[in-house]
């Protein structure tokens, strides 16, 4: 088995989170081997090693801070169905590839077969929840059913919503069985009395939906092994001007300086650091920890540090290659564009000249801010009209269809982003930690 170095891993295992209800979760762990090699008579597809990591959870809006738990050592994360997927992927909480065990397949065809085969329900009169319409009406016409007397509730909602759509339905005699893909709302109608079949992944599904995962680990763990440099030149070394030139102790001392602030830096992303000329060096890693001093890509690595401790203008630029000399080109050219584009702002390339950093003239916050914009956009369509658009984490967990440590934490970076502000805590005459409301700056949404 190749092992992959210069990604902070070990080994060449790989780390899989398994996301999930505690039963599809305990399935998954459980599941046969992954196929080592694809099927195919001539290609061969080795899978590394993986190591399967469980998050599960009660209920599926849960799924965000079970993902951010787990933490940045997972290679990919592999949801128990679509549900979860979507909860994570709203509250912008994924940091490495994903994928989902999908149910519009195998899994819907064995729960229809049931339905007919055990129970005989009408499937050209059923309702369903989260599959699309396209997938339920697909999967009806191959096995010769009409599909214009289904109902299919394909928007996401809570167990309680979905539920009292299913019964509604049966109980105005529209539909004669229910299918859902949530565990808890098969509880809830079964409850009710309304015929419900589960819509569960089988076993072919969840190993196929591991082996993507793996696959999905093991291409990023690679891509973060490429190798990146960047380039770091200071402007007092390189002015050599006689008039406003430094003297020869004063540039000794500014380069030993910028010398050990480079070393301390590329220390804490296992980096390492070489001179390069009179007023520049060279910093080698990979492209996982270059990622990380870049704020994956968003930010110029080292010129905030170096001009917040030091006071010093340093530019710099990044670039990626299959060797050094690659990579170094990628660099000088990336830097040599940023300089003469706008000063103190640089980014990085790929070999193919492709763009790693926004561009110079591009504030390196906006996918972040953009990401707050949504957020804050959703929580003042949800309020009723005429109320005050101040809301508690309580409230923004329930219009977020969060759990309300997501939504504090949501909360929070409308703050950062100065699209919220914390009110002061009201007093109260119960025990305990007052409620902090936060006012939404509603008035920011007419600037995107």
């Amino acid at each position: 088995m190749a092992r992959v170095a210069g990604t902070g891993q070990s080994s060449g295992e790989l780390t899989i989170g398994i996301i999930g209800p505690y039963d599809l979760v305990e399935k998954i762990m459980l599941s046969g081997p992954v196929p080592a090699r694809s099927p195919g008579p001539d290609t061969t597809w080795p899978l590394p090693a993986r190591r399967l990591v469980a998050a599960a959870y009660r209920d599926e809006q849960e799924a965000a801070d079970k993902v951010t738990r787990l933490g940045a050592g997972i290679d990919a994360c592999l949801f128990a169905s679509p549900v979860p997927y979507d909860y994570a992927v709203k509250a912008g909480v994924l940091t490495a590839p994903a994928t989902y065990v999908p149910l519009a397949g195998s899994a819907l065809y064995r729960a229809l077969l049931r339905a007919q085969l055990i129970s005989g329900h009408d499937l050209a009169r059923a309702s369903f929840d989260v599959l699309g319409r396209g997938a339920v009406t697909e999967v009806l016409e191959e096995i010769g059913v009409p599909a214009r007397g289904v109902h299919v509730h394909e928007e996401p909602a809570s167990p309680a919503a979905l539920a009292s759509f299913h019964e509604r339905l049966w109980r105005r005699g529209q539909t004669s069985v229910a299918f859902t893909c949530l565990q808890s709302v098969a509880g809830k109608l079964s409850a009710a009395g309304v015929p419900v079949v589960a819509v569960r992944p089988t076993d072919a599904a969840i190993r196929s939906a591991l082996r993507t995962a793996v696959l999905l680990g093991a291409y990023r763990r690679l891509e973060e092994a490429q190798l990146a440099v960047a380039v770091v030149e200071v402007p007092a070394l390189r002015d050599t001007a006689p008039r406003r030139g430094l003297q020869r102790h004063s540039r000794d001392e500014l380069r030993l300086t910028v010398h050990r602030f480079l070393v301390q830096e590329a220390q804490r992303i296992h980096a390492a650091v070489s001179p390069a000329g009179d007023h520049g060096f060279l910093i080698t890693a990979t492209r996982g920890s270059l990622a990380t001093a870049t704020g994956g890509w968003r930010l110029p690595p080292f010129t905030e540090r170096a001009q917040a401790e030091l006071g010093i203008v340093i530019e710099v630029g990044a670039g990626l290659g299959r060797t050094a000399q690659d990579a170094e080109a990628s660099a000088r050219a990336e830097l040599a564009a940023a300089r003469s584009g706008a000063s103190g702002r640089h980014g990085a390339r790929d070999r193919g000249g492709r763009a790693l950093v926004p561009a110079p003239r591009q504030p390196a916050g906006d996918a972040v801010r953009l990401r707050g914009l949504e957020t804050l956009a959703r929580l003042a369509a949800s309020l009723p009209a005429g109320e005050a658009l101040a809301v508690d984490a309580e409230t923004a967990s329930q219009l977020l269809s969060v759990t309300p440590r997501t939504a504090r934490r949501l909360l929070q970076a409308l703050v950062a982003d100065g699209l919220a502000w914390p009110l002061p805590p009201g007093r109260t005459p119960q025990p305990g930690r007052p409620r902090q409301f936060y006012r939404l700056l509603v008035e920011k949404l007419a600037q995107r």
